[in-house]
């Protein structure tokens, strides 16, 4: 009888035996909710690339992190922010992804971004960059990786603002255009450079013949150094369009951001023109940027590109976040991504534990050309370092 009760006993655990151990095994979801297809999918192309990547390097090389297989599920926005914020709800609610990182478009991003606080799961944007991503429209479980318009802002004001400089602004009537434009006007209080006038345009604009005028009439008559600042994403070539309006005749300069290569092709008419970006390759000086470079050649036989870098960084944020906190309990996550700092391409960042948004570097360049090179080079001014960028707090917790 004894023997016969020691037998059924352990039977009945050996489903909770293997339960165990199909639990060990089943792995860690992670959903990718991007605009894979659509005007921004050059951007998209770059963050998967550089989301996969960076898994890689922070777990050696296995894809497994806590002892479990790291399953990466696509799913694309297609940039429609319904389309968005139902994929989302499908990865939370179906899929049961521990965490979810995305979308390249900011309009997409603020969409999607109540649906994280509905299911209490995080949210890692990454690239979008609007400010009241992790402003006012943020919550407890978006964290950033991504840079915002802030902090475009105040690397660019630093690298043009200067005592006596007028300008003008063009921009994309949408939450990034915006947002990138108040943090610019915010960022160059004291700095003695002075906003003259502000032109936003649709973001599939082609002709920007009216926007120019308005901006050549606005600076024309202003006296000492006269800039239009472009802060734009995607197609329609604004600089060159207004390059080709002979923007000499007022002494009017060009400044802008960084993009990706494909775009620095259309910079070639511009050289000596300065501006900051969020990464070049040739830029950072660190053993995980020259990993990526040396892979990517490899693997793609191109340069990592601007978006590739941002999506390595937050494979890496998500992998380290598991690590330490030992847990795929969200709460577990956030107690440790609050205040956490992880070594990137770019070097050192830290989610703010405020606003969780991630403070970085930043680089201030000057456009050159060399012979071979098929696009414009941001050639490094200097390095502004994380504890130089005054990047205004957008939620407090």
């Amino acid at each position: 009888m004894r023997l016969t009760t020691v037998f059924k006993s352990a039977l009945m655990a050996l489903p909770l035996a293997f339960a165990g151990q199909t639990l060990a095994e089943d792995p860690i979801k992670i959903a990718h909710v991007y605009g894979k297809t659509g005007p921004l999918e050059a951007y998209a192309k770059q963050s998967h690339d550089g989301l996969m990547l960076g898994l890689e390097y922070a777990t050696g090389g296995t894809m497994e992190v806590l002892g479990r297989p790291i399953e990466v599920i696509e799913k694309d926005t297609q940039l429609d922010p319904a389309q968005g914020r139902s994929l989302l709800e499908e990865a939370y609610a179906d899929d049961e992804v521990t965490l979810a990182i995305g979308p390249v478009s900011s309009g997409v991003a603020l969409a999607m971004l109540p649906v994280a606080q509905e299911y209490g799961k995080i949210l890692m944007v990454e690239p979008a960059v609007a400010d009241s991503i992790t402003g006012e429209n943020g919550n407890r479980y978006i964290f950033r990786t991504g840079r915002n318009s802030s902090q475009d802002a105040v690397a660019n004001a630093v690298a043009i603002g200067k005592p006596g400089v007028k300008i003008a602004t063009l921009a994309q009537d949408y939450a990034f255009g915006r947002d990138g434009i108040t943090a610019f006007r915010n960022a160059l209080e004291g700095s003695g450079a002075e906003i003259v006038h502000e032109e936003y345009v649709p973001t599939d604009t082609n002709d920007f013949t009216a926007a120019g005028q308005r901006i050549f009439d606005a600076l024309k008559d202003e006296d000492g150094e006269k800039i239009v600042f472009f802060y734009w994403a995607g197609g329609g070539n604004p600089m060159g369009k207004l390059k080709a309006m002979n923007p000499e005749r007022y002494d009017i300069e060009f400044a802008t951001g960084g993009n990706i290569l494909s775009a620095l092709v259309g910079y070639k008419p511009f050289v000596g023109m300065e501006g900051a970006t969020y990464y070049y390759y040739e830029s950072p000086d660190n053993d995980i940027n020259d990993w990526l470079v040396e892979q990517h050649l490899d693997r793609f036989g191109t340069p990592p590109d601007f978006f590739t870098a941002g999506g390595m960084s937050a494979g890496i944020a998500a992998v380290e976040a598991l690590k330490r906190s030992g847990d795929t309990d969200t709460e577990a996550l956030i107690d440790t991504m609050e205040g956490m700092r992880f070594d990137t391409p770019k070097g050192e960042m830290m989610f703010r534990a405020e606003d969780h948004q991630a403070l970085q570097s930043m680089y201030h360049f000057r456009i050159k050309v060399e012979d071979g090179v098929e696009w414009a080079i941001p050639e490094l001014v200097r390095e502004i370092p994380l504890e130089e960028m005054d990047i205004p707090v957008g939620r407090d917790n």
